[in-house]
């Protein structure tokens, strides 16, 4: 099995966890993606979205 994964500052980010992050991008209209680090280490990613209603 071949994982890829991003380098950046010599910490490593998976591809798996980068294509996760990537698609709440996408699929968040009005909101905001927070990323939680610990020890240099990305540990949890929120998404809090809000509905606009008009």
């Amino acid at each position: 099995m071949v994982v890829k994964k991003l380098t950046i500052d010599n910490k490593t980010i998976s591809e798996e966890n980068l294509k996760k992050l990537l698609e709440l991008l996408k699929t968040t209209q009005y909101g905001s993606v927070t990323l939680v680090v610990q020890d240099g280490v990305v540990i949890q990613i929120e998404r809090t979205e809000k509905l606009r209603l008009r």
